[in-house]
């Protein structure tokens, strides 16, 4: 049973996920809940079953996942790309068609800091000539 088992970690902004993925019939866990209790959103949801829709493997890998930090769009965009690297690990042409179709890249776009002097991290404080 344990060869049929692949795992993957993905980061997105503060969170981080560690996925395992196994032939079943279609289940999905994040942190011990269903996929749609704890995402609440479709679009979400969705988000997260793209790249099994990709390789169409949705209704035959079960994924379990646990993850942390940051809110639910991090913890989608996270979960995404654990499940993306692990589907990866399974065939070399798994791997070509997640790549061409962008899952297997980190995004690496995280909230600019909030900058001295300033209100925020770009918006200044307001200007008065008099």
């Amino acid at each position: 049973m344990l060869e049929n088992r692949y795992s993957g970690t993905g980061k997105r902004k503060n969170a981080i996920a560690s996925v395992i993925i196994r032939p079943g019939k279609g289940d999905r866990v994040i942190n011990g809940k269903s996929i749609q209790e704890y995402l609440k959103s479709d679009v979400l949801v969705m988000d997260v079953e793209q790249p099994l829709k990709l390789l169409q493997v949705s209704e035959s890998m079960d994924v379990v996942a646990n993850v942390r930090g940051g809110g639910l769009s991090g913890q989608s965009g996270a979960i995404r790309l654990g499940i993306a690297r692990a589907l990866a690990l399974i065939s070399e042409e798994n791997r070509v068609a997640l790549r061409k179709g962008g899952f297997l890249t980190r995004d690496s776009r995280v909230v600019e800091r909030k900058k001295y002097g300033q209100a925020g991290a770009r918006r200044r404080f307001q200007f008065s000539k008099r």
